[in-house]
């Protein structure tokens, strides 16, 4: 059941393409997209059938959600320079924790630690959030938050190295 979820997301996300961003029709859609997300895991740790292909298929739903978020909204929402920034430096730390990552327990590991979650929430929330609070304020939480969050993970990526 779980699984089946995580697919409807991936057509779902699919189906965003072709709809104007900002519509009602594309907010529908993502609010459905990342309700399933919420949903999927809840169900298959509740229906015992949680297993790492899951969490596989999972994690391919949430690229494909997340990359066709990027293709409508990158072009139509206007970032300054210093925000651009300071999201790959936060994409740089968190390719620093993947390699430590994987040095320390040799297999690509990933935290799934509250700040990571309430990170994925304020990202959830922020393009429903464009129409009436500009993204020079908004960003700043969202980003001041994710810095710590990435900075964290990587604390508890080094915290497992000491026990290793």
């Amino acid at each position: 059941m779980a699984n089946i979820i995580t697919g409807f997301r991936i057509l779902i996300s699919i189906a965003m393409l072709f709809c104007p961003v900002f519509s009602p029709v594309f907010y529908m859609l993502y609010l459905i997209a990342g309700l399933s997300d919420m949903i999927d895991g809840t169900i298959a740790r509740k229906m015992n059938t949680v297993s790492e292909s899951g969490a596989r298929f999972d994690t391919l739903a949430d690229t494909v959600f997340v990359v066709v978020c990027m293709i409508k909204l990158l072009p139509v929402i206007s970032m300054p320079a210093w925000l651009c920034g300071w999201i790959v430096m936060i994409a740089l730390i968190k390719i620093i924790n993947i390699i430590s990552g994987y040095i320390v327990q040799k297999k690509l590991a990933a935290v799934h630690s509250v700040m990571n979650k309430v990170t994925g929430v304020l990202l959830f929330i922020l393009p429903l959030t464009l129409s009436f609070v500009p993204l020079k304020y908004s960003a700043v939480a969202v980003c001041a938050i994710a810095t710590f969050a990435a900075v964290q993970e990587g604390h508890f990526i080094r915290k497992k190295e000491k026990r290793v």
